[in-house]
């Protein structure tokens, strides 16, 4: 029988990531990710809400890339997240000796995924406005699509695809 260890969560970084090294050089990035769900209670009408904590362990490689390289460049506290990895359960002994757990998600190796759905101020994956710092060299059309001709036309060359 066959088994699948898969945890996907959408929610809001708690803070800004921690990032360390391990000993070999791999890089490590933990982040703590909030879950919210709101409801009307059917009695009283009240509106309420409950947030759950997850905690989130990123790994890369030893180059620093990898998700634990995006994580640490791309991620702050507010960010909005879609990830998805694996529950994983961890014992631990505590100062007073008593043994521990913690449950956690890890993002490492295949079928992990990250993905920042937007920042604090919004704005999603919408790209940046043209001729901004972060416009990445792409040129301005000179108006709207549907001023320019807009849509994709097959019959052009490959290099000039809007994207």
């Amino acid at each position: 029988m066959s088994s699948i260890n898969k945890a996907i969560i959408i929610g809001r970084l708690g803070q800004d990531p921690e990032v360390r090294t391990t000993d070999n050089g791999t890089k490590v990035v933990t982040i703590s990710v909030a879950t919210s769900e709101k409801w009307t209670d059917r009695n009283s009408g009240e509106k309420k809400e409950k947030t759950e904590w997850h905690r989130v362990t990123v790994w890369g490689g030893r180059d620093g890339d990898g998700l634990a390289g995006i994580a640490e460049k791309y991620l702050k506290k507010g960010h909005n997240v879609y990830l998805s990895g694996k529950l994983q359960t961890r014992k631990w002994q505590a100062q007073d000796g008593s043994d521990r757990y913690s449950t956690e998600i890890v993002l490492n190796g295949f079928g992990a995924e990250l993905v920042l759905l937007e920042g604090t101020q919004g704005g999603g994956n919408r790209p940046p406005p043209a001729n901004s710092p972060d416009d990445y060299g792409r040129q301005s059309s000179g108006g709207s699509p549907s001023q320019s001709g807009g849509g994709f036309d097959p019959n052009e060359a490959p290099d000039s695809i809007p994207f």
